[in-house]
């Protein structure tokens, strides 16, 4: 299934069906059928493409939630404008599976069986604001990841447990993004890079994921703390899982100090202070040898001459 290429052909709309062919005559039985045949989905939408078995097709939307579909519809009217796929079991998404989907302005893949997407998918889709991929397998997402897709307002990510890893570049030219939703997934560390071009961010869900809030978080939570007068965040309920001695802490109750430890440097005396103890201690370990060795070889010595005075 995912070697499959799609690819965009033009399709004929019914109108220009109309206007190319004959002229119509007296009315058919045959014909009286196709406004029925139509809105059953079983003849092609304005759109030039048949509506997908299982699926509803109405005003440019396309719902084939909750079919226990495994795979996605193989082909959806070029004028789709919002499809939904959610509530499935589609474990993959074939490689230029958007390609004719120019006009999709909202997509649902929320609860199904996704552990990755195909690289390029959204190359096409142009005009998508609403992406939603909450409640499926995603490990990690790579940069790039919504490379063309620059008219992106939301992005639902959440309930992702393995989703662990989010590239730097991951959300990069997503200039419009303004929802962003990556709570309760397996996240223990996110780069302030992958935030930090976002300008139009207002809400950031980042709760119920196992933070991390050693040295390499500080960056980030000192960004979020600039930003949390107009970016709502859910501040309740992210947390830190460790190290031991922040467990439990709201993750943006963390200041400055917390991370004192951080940015401790030595100066010119402390490094005298560890030199001059480094060689206190070698000269130790040298006289302890050294008398080490005088022991024992009096030792020996002793043991030697009193063999000879038995003898």
């Amino acid at each position: 299934m995912g070697s499959v290429q799609h690819h965009c052909c033009p399709q004929p709309k019914m109108g220009d069906t109309w206007a190319h062919g004959p002229r119509p005559g007296p009315p058919r039985p045959a014909l009286l059928l196709v406004p029925l045949l139509v809105a059953a989905g079983v003849m092609p939408s304005d759109g030039g493409a048949s509506c997908p078995v299982l699926c509803t097709c109405h005003n440019q939307a396309v719902d084939c939630s909750g079919q226990r579909l495994f795979s996605v519809p193989p082909e959806l009217p070029v004028d789709t404008r919002n499809l939904s796929l959610a509530h499935n079991r589609i474990a993959a998404v074939p490689p230029g599976y958007l390609t004719c989907s120019r006009e999709l302005r909202v997509l649902s893949l929320r609860n199904n069986s996704l552990v990755e997407l195909p690289a390029g998918l959204f190359l096409h889709a142009k005009r998508l604001a609403h992406l939603d991929l909450s409640y499926n397998n995603l490990s990690h997402l790579p940069a790039g990841m919504f490379q063309a897709a620059h008219g992106l307002v939301r992005i639902d990510l959440s309930h992702n447990p393995g989703l662990r890893r989010v590239h730097p570049r991951a959300f990069q030219g997503l200039v419009q993004l303004r929802d962003l939703d990556l709570s309760f997934g397996g996240l223990a560390f996110l780069s302030l890079e992958a935030l930090e071009g976002l300008p139009g961010l207002v809400t950031l869900q980042i709760g119920g994921n196992p933070w991390v809030c050693g040295c390499t978080m500080e960056p980030l939570l000192k960004w979020l703390r600039n930003r949390v007068q107009r970016c709502t965040a859910d501040s309740q309920l992210a947390e830190c899982r460790g190290p031991p001695e922040v467990e439990g802490a709201p993750l943006f109750s963390l200041t400055e100090e917390s991370f004192k430890a951080c940015h401790l440097t030595l100066t010119l005396d402390d490094y005298l202070f560890i030199a001059f103890v480094g060689f206190v201690v070698s000269i130790a370990s040298v006289a302890t040898n050294f008398l080490l060795g005088v022991t024992a070889n009096c030792c020996h010595r002793w043991s030697k001459a009193s063999e000879e005075e038995e003898i």
